[in-house]
């Protein structure tokens, strides 16, 4: 039984905490005071449903702190899950806040072993051992998604951990001691190529979302079935019938940022695919949206801003893009369903709380993913949804 703090209270963070707190001693460090009440009254800060049954039910040795003294001192491991994104002027990931707490974690405790599981560029790793003089850094990438970050824990596709020595043997078995699912490949590696391992796994899929994308922009502007076509493509078990669902594009917070960043790394390295990704996507919602304009609707009613079903966040959501590209056309009105927004414009756009209101005043309504809720006005909706499917 280890001490194990951990830095950041998001879905990386806290599905992390609750892993490892049902045999370890955890403390969450978050800036959020507000983040750390709710964990320690074991209310979830955010909507993933196997993270509010856990601290609910479960027995977890859990707390969280705003207290960065409290949380680091006697630590046997420093976990650090704080956000990285993509910086678009400067062409990389903003890594300051992970490098913010290696300096703080080193300040109160030269011991624990650091690890980092916000992702980072590939070489980030390595950069911070030689800047810090320390050997004590290691990188692990994670592999969860929004929504359902603990079960992915629970069930891991892999543990991967950038480094071969027994400390990380160690930290790979915390992992899996964790984990419901006992018959995982644990892959210890260099510490470039975990963070390589991270990047090129989202780019796969991004690049699996955009193929299908495009195989349904060509479908749809030809007057094909994209659905027929798409069962048959995926009867090929070397390509296989799942994430093959065509959607406005990719969003959230991973792949957007993820491709980017790889993309940025092959500067001077031959290569095609990974910037035609990203343009393949930026391509797609342009599609999406000159599809709205072609049928000359009044109004556009948006039909909630969450990226997929299950989730509470529309950062970097595709339709966001799809709403801009409308705006700046200028030729319809937009109002907004959202219910996780309270205040009554977005973006200076109308949000329309009551969803029979939404429904009456919309002309057209864009659909990402279908739901019960568009029950009786499907003739009204635009979705490019196809299996129901996230």
């Amino acid at each position: 039984m280890g001490r194990l703090t951990i830095v950041g209270a998001g879905y990386v963070g806290l599905s992390l905490a609750v892993l490892l707190s049902q045999h370890n001693d955890v403390v969450v460090l978050d800036i959020d005071s507000q983040k750390a009440d709710k964990i320690n009254h074991r209310v979830s800060p955010i909507r993933d449903p196997d993270i509010e049954n856990f601290l609910k039910s479960k027995k977890l040795s859990l707390k969280a702190t705003a207290d960065k003294e409290e949380a680091y001192n006697d630590a046997d491991y420093i976990i650090i899950a704080t956000p990285t994104n993509y910086d678009h002027d400067k062409a990389a990931f903003d890594t300051s806040s992970v490098e913010q707490v290696i300096e703080e974690a080193l300040f109160y405790n030269k011991k624990a072993l650091i690890v980092i599981k916000s992702t980072v560029p590939v070489g980030f790793t390595e950069s911070m051992r030689e800047r810090f003089g320390v050997s004590n850094i290691l990188f692990s990438p994670e592999f969860l998604r929004e929504g359902k970050a603990l079960y992915d824990n629970l069930y891991p596709s892999r543990i991967v951990v950038g480094d071969k020595t027994k400390e990380a043997k160690n930290f790979a078995k915390l992992l899996l001691d964790g984990a419901i699912k006992k018959d995982v490949p644990v892959l210890l590696t260099g510490s470039s190529e975990a963070e390589a391992i991270k990047l090129f796994s989202n780019a796969y899929l991004a690049m699996r979302v955009a193929f299908f994308n495009e195989l349904d922009t060509f479908a749809e502007l030809k007057g094909l079935d994209t659905k027929e076509i798409i069962e048959g493509v995926c009867l090929e078990p070397r390509i296989g019938n799942f994430y093959n669902n065509p959607s406005f594009g990719y969003g959230g917070y991973c792949l957007p940022k993820d491709t980017s960043q790889l993309a940025s790394q092959f500067n001077g390295i031959p290569h095609e695919i990974m910037t035609a990704i990203v343009k393949s996507n930026q391509i797609r919602k342009e599609h999406i949206a000159n599809m709205v304009i072609r049928k000359k609707p009044k109004t556009v009613g948006i039909y909630k801003l969450v990226m997929k079903k299950g989730s509470d966040n529309f950062r970097t959501s595709s339709i966001l893009d799809i709403i801009n590209i409308l705006k700046n056309q200028g030729k319809t009105d937009i109002i907004i369903y959202e219910p996780l927004i309270e205040e009554d414009t977005y973006e200076g756009l109308r949000v329309v709380n009551s969803l029979e209101d939404f429904k009456r005043q919309s002309d057209l309504i864009l659909a990402n993913r279908k739901d019960n809720d568009l029950e009786g006005v499907e003739h009204k909706v635009y979705t490019r949804d196809l299996f129901n499917d996230n």
